[in-house]
């Protein structure tokens, strides 16, 4: 999958410790989507067990992030239940790649952004 091709690239020239640490174990939780995709003849048991690969801690708050992991899942599943002939591969990837910068913003701003020292604005949905 292209995806992890271009995560492993990005982990071998990334200056940041905590970025490098990050890409490494989204490499491996791509490497058991793979794992995941090849057992799981179902997409709806794909998508809950990749749910639950560690996406947060212990996958306390994964639920956060559920908008955009479970689009990028079944993009992830429908890619690699391809034949490596079809035509479609370099299409899915493309998605695949879109959704994953959609879910790492979505990840980066749920999960990293509480630990900013800037006061998030205050939420007005209440």
């Amino acid at each position: 999958m292209r995806l992890a091709e271009e995560l492993k690239r990005q982990q071998d020239s990334e200056p940041s410790y905590f970025r490098r640490h990050l890409l490494m174990e989204d490499t491996k939780r791509l490497e058991r989507l793979v794992e995941l995709a090849a057992s799981c003849d179902d997409v709806t048991a794909f998508v809950a067990a990749g749910i639950n690969l560690g996406w947060t801690a212990e996958d306390r708050r994964t639920h956060e992030l559920l908008a955009t992991l479970e689009p990028l899942l079944l993009a992830i599943y429908s890619r690699l239940r391809l034949d490596t002939a079809s035509p479609d591969r370099s299409g899915l990837d493309q998605q695949i790649e879109k959704l994953w910068h959609t879910f790492e913003t979505n990840r980066m701003d749920q999960l990293i952004g509480c630990l900013s020292r800037i006061p998030r604005p205050p939420n007005t949905s209440d």
